[in-house]
């Protein structure tokens, strides 16, 4: 499969040095200088994964992070912010606007191609499969469509980022189950990527937003356990 990713930085040296890396590695690459520019290019390139700085002219990362995820053809990409804005609270931000991964600058080639590369091998791995499940008491059902990659609460719709939607189905797979927060790790974000520890606890805080906070029970330091 040959992946798309678009590039977002205004720092154009920052930019061709990524993009000369990432075509070497066979991934067909474009690059944006701001966040208006990356919608532009997004909605014609559709790309699977998005490298997204947060400091930038015109249109932040954060702006741009925010205005892809409300766009419907987008809806499945992947976006990595890779910013010199590292601190734990500027990460949450960055997750809370809809980021699947936080990256700091500065960072060695190899360990980004690294991540960048096992956040892609998901797209092939993660293929939904037919048909949907419900759980939940009336008025308050929870019914994961695969097919279509939607949940449905209560009759309405809800729409989910990848990572959530990952997480939910990993969690109704086993009602009434703790789950460990490392099996969760390696499950939605694989072994080879490493994560920050408040990341799974981000998701699940603004699962609990989406489909309310009952449904998902917390065993502290230990993991979660989806309640019907």
């Amino acid at each position: 499969m040959n992946h798309r990713i678009l590039l977002v930085d205004d720092e154009i040296d920052i930019l061709e040095f990524i993009r000369y890396n990432l075509v070497r590695e066979g991934y067909e690459v474009r690059t944006a200088p701001n966040g208006a520019e990356a919608l532009r290019i997004a909605a014609e390139f559709r790309p699977h994964l998005i490298l997204l700085d947060r400091l930038m002219p015109v249109m932040d990362g954060e702006q741009t992070c925010r205005a892809i995820r409300r766009d419907p053809l987008l809806k499945d990409t992947m976006i990595v912010f890779l910013s010199a804005l590292g601190e734990e609270e500027q990460q949450l931000t960055g997750f809370d606007a809809g980021a699947d991964d936080y990256l700091t600058k500065p960072i060695k080639m190899k360990l980004l191609v690294s991540r960048l590369q096992a956040m892609l091998k998901r797209i092939e791995i993660a293929a939904p499969a037919a048909g949907g499940e419900e759980t939940g008491t009336s008025g308050d059902t929870i019914m994961i469509d695969r097919a279509r990659h939607t949940v449905i609460r209560g009759g309405e719709a809800v729409k989910l980022p990848r990572k959530e939607f990952a997480l939910l189905e990993l969690l109704c797979e086993r009602p009434g189950e703790l789950i460990p927060r490392e099996e969760i790790y390696a499950k939605i974000w694989g072994r080879e990527v490493v994560v920050g520890d408040r990341t799974i606890d981000v998701h699940i805080r603004k699962l609990r937003q989406k489909i309310g906070e009952r449904h998902i029970l917390t065993v502290k330091g230990v993991g979660y356990m989806y309640e019907k």
